[in-house]
């Protein structure tokens, strides 16, 4: 069963401090439940938050499709369907097209496919 979600009007200080830092920058009214379920660890809330925060920043060398993009693959492969909700929803507002996400799961797919083969052949590296 789910953890019980943080929801702003019952978080303490901590909490509502990220909350707010998270519609502040993200530029939303609502915190994701994401967000709600871990913040029963603030510590372990303002952490991951700021590590994101940092990570997903539009400031660096990748453009902020493209890391949204690698995000979706990774929650494929780790089958994370939160998390390819969230980024896909995400990448859909940063410009992801219906024809960018047919190919990108192509591509996740023939990965996923031909690692699994590399995998269990042990095809040594060349």
């Amino acid at each position: 069963m789910a953890e019980s979600l943080i929801e702003y009007e019952d978080a303490c200080e901590e909490v509502r401090a990220v909350y707010d830092d998270i519609m502040r920058t993200r530029k939303v009214e609502h915190v994701n439940n994401f967000w709600k379920a871990i913040a029963h660890h603030p510590p372990t809330l303002a952490r991951t938050w700021e590590a994101m925060k940092a990570v997903m920043a539009d400031d660096g060398g990748l453009d902020p499709l493209m890391k949204e993009l690698i995000y979706i693959a990774v929650s494929v492969a780790n089958g994370c369907d939160y998390c390819i909700a969230s980024h896909t929803a995400a990448a859909r507002r940063k410009g992801m097209t219906e024809a960018m996400h047919g190919e990108l799961l192509a591509v996740i797919g023939m990965a996923s496919a031909t690692n699994a083969l590399a995998t269990a052949h042990r095809v040594p590296i060349d």
